[in-house]
């Protein structure tokens, strides 16, 4: 009975989700729908003391980057540097390559250790744009992101800085650069078989005759560039090189700057007890933040006269996509913390530990926890913490490398975590002003490549002793 309630919260949020409603509204009724069903004794305790909690303390982390993130995009777009970037792109590779295009930027944003949800920011104005000037349906601007943001080169591709392809390090004792043959190989499936994906959907639809959309009944659509003359491209994506290349080195510079932990007393009257901050959980959110503000800083400077003739009303529309978005994210982030408490969960997790095969059990746990939970770092996170002892010991008992075990679980996480629940897509979603309805099945399609692969690279190892 507790599997069948946790069953229905997840159904029921998807669906919710799906048909558009407001996921802010109906994730903590699901959550707390599952609570009720489960024990009404905790349906307060658990809202206040672990719903709120987890959504709070997500915002409380990730807002600024969801702000910075949007005013990023926003000058991108009032500058005309998306714009000059799209016409450049068009120019050297032509109309056809546009999802190539896309994906390729997003990939090197990601690889470079930008944040997912910075990238769905930073990027919707450039595709928009190319999308629109290569008269490509907008519905399929989300599946092209997807691929380029949220499959390879966020946990397949070895050596990527993402918190996916982290979080094993400390359950294996391995490193980022683990199994680089398997991690490459599915990196390149996952890319041929998405893009193919893609250019049947898009060669689909210019038989149908469909085009971009009537901008005039398209949501969020960007801003038309309102100057004189567009900027020299190598100028234009500057601040996206200078993004990536600053949050690099402040990753790499705060925790020497910093040390281990930064503190200090938080009022001039009385005796208050110092704040003390841990450095290493915040250091990438401190770099990221910093990469933006350059990023911004640098649009600026090179673009004063269009941004700033538009920047009152194009901040604030940037500043409610960023509460759109980060709540969203937020209270999805809560129902997983809620879920991930019940009952249910322990059923699935235990039922799930039946699977005989090391490497299948190890990859179907964590896309299975990852999908309920709606985030590959949660889902992965709670699998890990539960199971790394047995995965190792099954390991160790088969003969497979830790260096296995950490890709496998790095690219399950990054599997069915996007189903329509899921924060990532919810947000991109939000951005690019479409519904589940418009453009989830792309997502979806992506989504389930992704999962693919794990299996693939599973072969891999087991058929040619790939490392």
């Amino acid at each position: 009975m507790s599997f069948l309630i946790v069953l229905a919260a997840l159904c029921f949020l998807m669906l919710v989700a799906y048909r558009g409603y407001s996921v802010i509204l109906f994730a903590p009724i699901a959550a707390l729908g599952a609570v009720l069903f489960t024990d009404p004794h905790l349906v307060a305790p658990m809202f206040t003391g672990l719903f709120m909690d987890k959504m709070v303390g997500f915002l409380k982390l990730y807002f600024p980057v969801f702000l910075l993130g949007a005013i990023f995009g926003k000058v991108i777009e009032t500058s005309g540097f998306s714009k000059a970037i799209v016409q450049a792109t068009i120019r050297m590779v032509g109309a056809q390559r546009a999802m190539l295009s896309i994906v390729a930027v997003c990939a090197l944003l990601t690889y470079g250790g930008v944040s997912l949800f910075v990238v769905v920011f930073a990027v919707y104005p450039f595709a928009a744009e190319l999308f629109r000037q290569s008269n490509i349906p907008k519905r399929l601007i989300p599946g092209t992101i997807a691929l380029g943001a949220f499959t390879f080169t966020m946990d397949a591709l070895p050596g990527t800085p993402q918190i996916q392809n982290i979080i094993p390090t400390t359950f294996f004792g391995t490193n980022t650069w683990a199994a680089p043959w398997l991690g490459t190989l599915g990196g390149v499936f996952i890319l041929i078989l998405g893009m193919s994906y893609l250019e049947w959907r898009r060669r689909a639809a210019e038989k149908a005759g469909e085009g971009y959309g009537d901008p005039s009944v398209l949501l969020n659509e960007p801003a038309p560039f309102a100057g004189d003359k567009l900027a020299n491209p190598l100028v234009a994506i500057l601040p996206l090189v200078l993004v990536g290349v600053i949050n690099k080195l402040l990753t790499v510079w705060i925790p020497t700057i910093y040390g281990d932990s930064a503190s200090f007393v938080p009022a001039v009257i009385g005796s208050p007890a110092p704040v003390v901050q841990e450095v290493s959980k915040v250091a990438a959110i401190w770099a990221v933040e910093g990469a933006l503000l350059a990023g911004i800083l640098c649009v600026l400077a090179f673009a004063w006269k269009p941004v700033s003739a538009s920047f009152a009303e194009g901040s604030k529309s940037a500043i409610s996509g960023a509460l759109l978005a980060g709540m969203n994210t937020a209270s999805e982030y809560g129902f997983g913390a809620v879920i991930a408490a019940l009952p249910g969960f322990l059923v699935v997790a235990n039922a799930l530990g039946s699977i005989p095969n090391p490497l299948v059990n190890e990859a179907v746990t964590v896309t299975a926890l990852a999908g309920i939970t709606g985030s590959a770092s949660g889902g992965m996170s709670i699998a890990l913490a539960a199971m790394a002892d047995t995965f190792i010991a099954n390991a160790h008992a088969a003969g497979i490398p830790m260096e296995v075990l950490h890709r496998v679980a790095a690219m399950a996480s990054g599997g069915m975590d996007t189903l329509p629940h899921n924060g990532a897509v919810i947000t991109l979603l939000a951005v690019t002003g479409l519904t589940h309805r418009q453009a989830y099945k792309d997502i979806f399609a992506v989504t389930c490549i992704k999962t693919l692969a794990v299996f693939v690279i599973i072969g891999l190892f087991y058929g040619f002793g790939v490392v």
